[in-house]
């Protein structure tokens, strides 16, 4: 019986297709659960990661929601109400706009930039991976993914 057989707790897959999929999906909570186990200790949610991440990523310059939307991962995310949790904790800052009073700039915070500093230094995402597979392997496995999204 295939791993995967086993996990899921069957004995057959209609085709080699439904089990690439159930697979994949399979595969993708199990990766999810993994970030955040690594993420908890930091008391963020990897949507919120995601989000600092952007932030960052155009620090200094300010963003807008919609430009947050845009790049994160998690495209279900309520992106405000993600911002506003950011805010609560004081990872980030939003003010408004100064040419367009009707727009909200988004910015990432002093405390947000530190946090995400001393994630570098401490979160390793290649725990669960790099034993698993090479760097071909995970090479030839994006390689795939991007395939099969067309």
């Amino acid at each position: 019986m295939v791993k995967l057989q086993k996990e899921v707790k069957t004995t057959k897959f209609e085709n080699v297709f439904q089990q690439s999929l159930v697979n994949l999906i399979f595969t993708y909570h199990w990766s999810n659960q993994k970030v955040k186990d690594i993420l908890s200790p930091f008391d963020i949610t990897t949507q919120q990661y995601n989000v600092l991440r952007i932030l960052r990523g155009q620090y200094p310059s300010p963003s807008t929601v919609n430009l947050i939307k845009g790049r994160i991962l998690d495209k279900m995310s309520d992106t405000s109400r993600i911002v506003d949790r950011l805010i609560q904790k004081e990872l980030v800052e939003k003010k408004v706009n100064g040419y367009d009073k009707r727009a909200v700039d988004i910015i990432i915070s002093d405390r947000g930039l530190a946090l995400l500093k001393k994630m570098d230094k401490e979160v390793d995402f290649l725990t669960f991976i790099a034993p698993n597979l090479t760097s071909e392997e995970a090479e030839q496995l994006n390689v795939l993914l991007d395939k099969m999204r067309g």
